[in-house]
């Protein structure tokens, strides 16, 4: 995945965000949990949008099966994200419960990211 996202780098519909700086794979128990970590924090106070989504399967075959047969069963789902991509997006919080609410959410994910604010106008990478 080289390249730098074009599309989904900016804040399109809440006010804070939080950016991937590296490409990865994001599996679909990472989304949720981040998800589950930001709405805790807000206590259903803010709206949230994911802004990835899991579309890629990946395959695996069971243990100690010899070789052919075909391709193995769908084990995971991932999202592909590009450098600089939109994960989430908040609105209706303060500041400071969106930033902690994303920080929670940024342990959970196995990327790098960065907390945006569209008030404060640093989207370039």
């Amino acid at each position: 995945m080289k390249g730098i996202a074009w599309r989904g780098s900016k804040i399109s519909f809440g006010t804070y965000a939080l950016q991937a700086l590296e490409p990865c794979w994001i599996t679909a128990r990472q989304i949720e949990a981040a998800r589950v970590a930001m709405t805790r924090h807000v206590k259903r106070g803010g709206k949230v949008w994911i802004r990835i989504f899991p579309d890629k399967p990946l395959t695996k075959k069971p243990a100690e099966v010899r070789m052919g047969k075909g391709k193995g069963s769908p084990e995971v789902w991932v999202a592909r994200v590009r450098q600089g991509r939109v994960l989430f997006e908040l609105d209706g919080v303060e500041p400071a419960v969106a930033k902690e609410a994303m920080r929670l959410a940024a342990h959970k994910l196995a990327v790098p990211t960065r907390f945006l604010d569209k008030n404060e106008r640093s989207f370039a990478l």
